[in-house]
């Protein structure tokens, strides 16, 4: 009796913790976690654009990871492009460096092609200035091949910082942004966070996945 008595004790036990265990993982699904991520809709997130508006993202690929840590102190992006407008349709010009042979180029895309592999996107704009003519003269540089050498001596190659410095620099001639030297290049050059952190740039939007 005994026996019988703690088996029926320990199946019993076990049926509660079971029901309070399937309760708990209920309660968890229901209720939303406290330091959840709201995503703008992606209908707001396009009416927020301008024409000329610069936009970051940091990729989830390998090579991502190492060109957001060549940023001082923000390292949310690891890549920018050039938003252009043209009746409605919103594409990304930007310089990209790939491994994928004859991709290695100044290119225009599709916004959702470019937001793809996008873990964090930011969107920033030029104060006091108009975007119009960012994009317009972005698009000349369209086929120029990625500079791989990271040179900014030399405009026949750009990587994506150096495009939209080699713009501006042309559209106002005392631009400058701040560079820091990477020691595995063995120069300088314009790290991303020249951008997010610049007086010459107000964060419109930033978002993450």
């Amino acid at each position: 009796m005994i026996k019988t008595h703690n088996r029926k004790y320990f199946v019993l036990t076990g049926i509660i913790i079971f029901i309070v265990l399937i309760l708990l993982i209920f309660i968890l699904i229901i209720m939303p976690g406290s330091k959840s991520i709201v995503l703008i809709k992606k209908d707001a997130f396009y009416k927020i654009l301008k024409d000329g508006d610069i936009i970051c993202r940091l990729g989830d690929r390998f090579w991502s990871q190492i060109f957001k840590d060549f940023s001082i102190d923000d390292k949310r992006f690891s890549h920018i492009g050039i938003i252009r407008i043209n009746n409605d349709r919103i594409t990304v010009i930007h310089a990209e460096g790939t491994t994928k042979p004859g991709k290695d180029f100044v290119k225009e895309e599709l916004l959702d092609d470019f937001l793809k592999i996008a873990v964090t996107a930011g969107i920033y704009r030029i104060i006091d200035f108009d975007g119009n003519k960012i994009s317009g003269m972005a698009m000349e540089y369209i086929g120029v091949p990625f500079d791989w050498k990271f040179d900014m001596s030399d405009a026949s190659e750009l990587y994506c910082t150096e495009l939209l410095y080699v713009i501006l620099r042309q559209l106002m001639p005392t631009f400058e942004f701040n560079t820091t030297y990477v020691k595995e290049l063995g120069k300088d050059i314009i790290p991303i966070d020249s951008i997010s952190n610049s007086e010459y740039f107000s964060e419109i939007y930033f978002v993450k996945k």
